[in-house]
């Protein structure tokens, strides 16, 4: 197999990784770390308006494997290989790529199927972990009344700013628009007097029969009041509607409240993947003789 490299950028580099990550679900039901809707959703934060930080390897017009470095911020990246784990060009990408940013955390998520590739290429300094849960929409628990003065709102009831423009800057709203998965309806906010207290987003894949939530949060002040679990059941009976059968979602390890919310909703958590830092420059990085 001949594959061709492309680098894309902006809607192109959307619809190319959307592609290939529905393609690998379709494939395999539980490979791969991430589902197209995660992909969709970093590029709120990072558009890749230019070819520095990503590459994807085509079999004709068909996306095959990808590796992708996104700008959380000017001093922190997300190093990820997506598709195919066993391609040796993705690899020499993203050690290429390592090796020339200088100052900065490079983190990576190691899947199992690749993580001697990761290690040898310097992704070995423990970061943190997270657990995925999965959940057949058939088996999730039932929606729960909101305590008084509080109400549920989708994005297109809602007056004024998105309520993640604090967190995810101001351009977030029309960089969702862009997204072949967003869907306004899925996108919620907890107001109470006028004020949102809590959101969530669901995505769903119509593709894969997939349902993601991404991002979740209530704000400080009005946790312990059951908020979490009636905003995450509302959520994923919208999913269910929209014709998901498997519903996922995943949390850092460290959040117990997160996982009490998550299990009560039905999920069921089988998976704890750990996140890595590259190691200091250069020291555990091998290159490839002929690379460039």
């Amino acid at each position: 197999m001949t594959l061709r490299a492309v680098r894309p950028t902006g809607r192109e580099y959307l619809a190319l990784v959307t592609d290939l990550l529905q393609r690998r679900r379709l494939a395999d039901p539980v490979a791969g770390l991430w589902e197209a809707a995660d992909l969709q959703w970093w590029y709120t934060r990072d558009p890749h308006p230019d070819d520095a930080d990503a590459v994807v390897w085509l079999d004709g017009e068909v996306p095959v494997t990808a590796a992708v470095f996104t700008r959380w911020s000017e001093s922190r990246y997300g190093c990820d290989v997506l598709g195919d784990p066993t391609v040796r060009d993705t690899w020499r990408f993203v050690r290429r790529r390592c090796g020339e940013l200088e100052g900065v955390t490079i983190e990576m998520e190691i899947d199992p199927a690749s993580a001697a590739e990761a290690a040898r290429a310097g992704f070995t300094e423990p970061a943190g972990a997270y657990a995925v849960g999965w959940l057949d929409a058939g088996d999730r628990a039932p929606v729960r009344a909101l305590p008084d003065g509080y109400a549920l709102v989708a994005r297109p009831e809602q007056d004024g700013p998105h309520p993640m423009v604090k967190r995810n800057g101001a351009e977030v709203e029309a960089r969702l628009r862009d997204c072949s998965l967003y869907d306004p309806e899925l996108d919620l906010a907890l107001r109470k007097d006028g004020e949102v207290v809590g959101y969530a987003m669901f995505w769903a894949d119509p593709r894969t029969g997939v349902g993601l939530v991404e991002p979740m949060r209530v704000e400080d002040g009005h946790s312990g009041r059951g908020l979490a679990g009636t905003l995450l059941r509302a959520g994923l009976d919208r999913l269910a509607e929209r014709g998901c059968d498997r519903l996922k979602v995943s949390h850092d390890v460290g959040n117990p409240a997160a996982e009490r919310a998550y299990a009560g909703a039905g999920f069921r958590f089988q998976q704890r993947i750990e996140a890595c830092r590259l190691a200091e420059a250069g020291d555990q990085l091998v290159v490839d003789q002929g690379e460039r």
